[in-house]
């Protein structure tokens, strides 16, 4: 059973990430003139490359090729490709889709509000999709648990299933409903700016943006398959993550501030 705090500390986890994405584009998008294609070309550019394309790549070679599955044992291996495959395929279709925006337009926007727009699509849908609708899941099994009525609505799953669902439930805590949304607020920093890393070498005309992208992106996963690979303990992913996505937040901060201050210089030279 499910301490009533951790209960309430993990739903209030959760609408802090499922809010967090669509509050920062309301509050944002008027000051810095949003155009609503780019969050709406990231949301689906996510959805397709990472929820589709990545993840089946993933089942593939991590349970239905035996060949592959094996190498993968290795942890340096492991590392390796749990690293690049997320970088290779999000940057990608990060590329694919900014393109396809600066085609459709005609010409390349001169700011980087469109980047913006576009993180928080890409960004909002992984809080969504990997972390919200995940965690929502929990929730529910975390009630039924406290109801008695887990395991009568489970008797067609075999028991293992059953006995690992009880495991996993047995986890959740309030310390681990603050690192959901460390981690997933950092996951929305670190899209964003990924994003704005993309745009501004597609805007240059930049050929080396997307490898670069690639390796950065391969970068930031890297703490994350070391613990899923258990070489690296979860505070000191945590840890790291949270220090980088502040460095990263403080960056985002001044590039979207010096053009609000660069107008504010040009009215008041004006008056």
């Amino acid at each position: 059973m499910v301490a009533p705090l951790t209960l309430i500390c993990l739903t209030i986890a959760t609408l802090f990430v499922a809010a967090l994405p669509a509050v920062l584009y309301w509050r944002l998008r008027r000051p810095l003139a949003f155009d609503k294609r780019y969050a709406i070309t990231g949301i689906a550019v996510f959805a397709l490359f990472a929820m589709v394309i990545e993840r089946g790549l993933n089942t593939y070679l991590l349970s239905r090729n035996p060949m592959t599955a094996m190498w993968l044992m290795n942890p340096v291996v492991f590392v390796a490709y749990g690293a690049l495959i997320a970088g290779v395929c999000e940057e990608v279709g990060r590329w694919l889709g900014m393109r396809w925006l600066i085609k459709k337009s005609g010409a390349v926007p001169g700011s980087d509000s469109p980047a913006l727009s576009y993180g928080l699509g890409h960004g909002g849908a992984e809080a969504w999709l990997v972390g919200v609708m995940v965690q929502v899941q929990w929730i529910v099994y975390a009630v039924l648990a406290s109801q008695g009525k887990l395991d009568p609505g489970m008797t067609n799953l075999p028991d293992e299933t059953v006995m690992q669902i009880h495991l996993l439930l047995s986890t959740l805590s309030v310390p681990m409903a603050l690192i959901f949304a460390l981690e997933r607020t950092a996951a929305l920093v670190f899209q964003i700016g990924l994003s704005v890393l993309m745009w501004r070498g597609l805007r240059a005309g930049w050929r080396g943006i997307l490898p670069l992208a690639i390796v950065v992106h391969a970068l930031i996963d890297v703490p994350a398959a070391l613990f899923q690979a258990g070489k690296l303990p979860l505070v000191a992913v945590d840890g790291a993550y949270a220090l980088a996505a502040v460095v990263v937040a403080g960056v985002l901060i001044k590039i979207y501030r010096r053009p609000a201050q660069g107008d504010a210089g040009a009215a008041a030279r004006s008056i």
